[in-house]
């Protein structure tokens, strides 16, 4: 890293201003500005962790700064304290250096301020108000895990999901985290099994079932509603020289004849409330009411799903969210609509049981937060019985 990390800050300073000021996506703002940088290997990582880190913990960085501000501040000076507070607060980074660094990484104008205010609070560390302010999370996310999950729990959560997350490299070199593996393993598909991945981009799960499969045998088939992702997804599985067929199709009006596929598997879109540590943006992007927007999303996916799931099969339904709302109601739905479905074998620690899904909580291994509901179809007529 360059001597005094400036660089590296200013070019953090523009990713936050435009990610706060202009609603861009970190991990798409970020790459492009690194790109463009001249910065070392390791002060584009010094980067990325000022602007996912100072991302995940804002309002935490606003309460800690915010008693020592006394009128609006500008974009621009906004950013540099809260990166300046990110580094005092979370990286422990030594006064000095956090405060004379972020200070060169603006301009004369707001720099008296911004050296002002990151000593202050150096010298006298903040006391937090609640703790969705000291986690950093809006109210309704502590709110809603909290209930769902129980206080103890939620709060690791939470923790955890403030945490960068680790690097996962599968043995074709594709970066997947270890729980989305489990999910894909979860179907137990083998080379003879006709598979259906409804809602497959980017492609992870899918190119993960298709691997090792022998020329000449059945191919995977993974949809995507978006045909731009649909493509991304052809270039993912291209790259990797994957057995899947890419289609564009609607996962709740799937162009295929009923109880065709031996493996299906509805990884549905979901508010992504397991998965916050990979997104830094996500949680002041989600809005409570997107739950049940999603939940019924969600039930429609699963009922299509189940009209293609041939007698035998298994279906198995994902998120990478942990309220129950997406999770327990889904199979609340299920029980009710489709009964004759029966719950197929338990996962092992450390997924834990919930109703007849399982849970995975981001601090139970390290992972992102998931959940997994496996059904099988009976042969025959054991549906009536059911």
């Amino acid at each position: 890293m360059s001597p005094a990390g400036s660089s590296a800050r200013r070019l953090a300073v523009d990713a936050l201003v435009r990610i706060d000021q202009d609603g861009a996506y970190a991990n798409l703002v970020l790459p492009g500005l690194l790109e463009k940088s001249r910065l070392s290997a390791e002060d584009r990582r010094f980067a990325t962790e000022l602007v996912y880190g100072t991302t995940r913990m804002r309002r935490a960085c606003d309460a800690a700064i915010e008693p020592y501000v006394l009128r609006p501040l500008d974009p621009p000076t906004r950013a540099a304290l809260r990166l300046g507070a990110y580094q005092l607060l979370f990286m422990r980074t030594p006064p000095h250096a956090a405060v004379s660094a972020t200070v060169d990484a603006v301009g004369r104008k707001t720099s008296g301020l911004v050296n002002a205010v990151l000593r202050r609070l150096a010298a006298h560390p903040p006391h937090w108000p609640d703790p969705a302010t000291a986690l950093s999370y809006p109210d309704w996310i502590v709110e809603r895990l909290s209930l769902d999950l129980g206080p103890a729990d939620a709060a690791g959560a939470l923790q955890v999901m403030n945490e960068p997350p680790p690097v996962t490299e599968r043995g074709d070199g594709y970066v997947q985290d270890l729980a989305s593996q489990w999910v894909a393993a979860a179907l137990e598909a083998d080379d003879a099994m006709r598979v259906l991945d409804v809602c497959a981009a980017p492609g992870g799960k899918a190119t993960a079932l298709a691997s090792g499969r022998s020329k000449g045998l059945p191919e995977v088939v993974a949809g995507d509603l978006r045909l731009s992702r649909a493509r991304l997804m052809r270039r993912n599985v291209e790259r990797l020289g994957s057995r899947v067929a890419v289609i564009g199709a609607d996962a709740a009006q799937l162009p295929f004849r009923d109880g065709c596929f031996d493996r299906v598997l509805v990884d549905a879109p979901c508010s992504g409330l397991g998965a916050l540590r990979r997104r830094p943006d996500a949680r002041w992007r989600i809005e409570a009411d997107a739950l049940v927007r999603l939940a019924e999303l969600q039930r429609r996916l699963v009922d299509e799903a189940v009209r293609v799931l041939a007698p035998g099969g298994l279906l198995v339904y994902s998120v990478c969210t942990l309220s129950a709302l997406e999770t327990r109601g889904v199979d609340d739905h299920l029980a009710g609509a489709h009964p004759f479905l029966r719950p197929a074998e338990g996962l092992d620690s450390p997924w834990a049981a919930s109703g007849r899904g399982w849970l995975l909580l981001p601090q139970a291994a390290g992972t992102d937060g998931m959940y997994v509901l496996r059904l099988r179809r009976p042969h025959g007529n054991d549906e009536l019985v059911g």
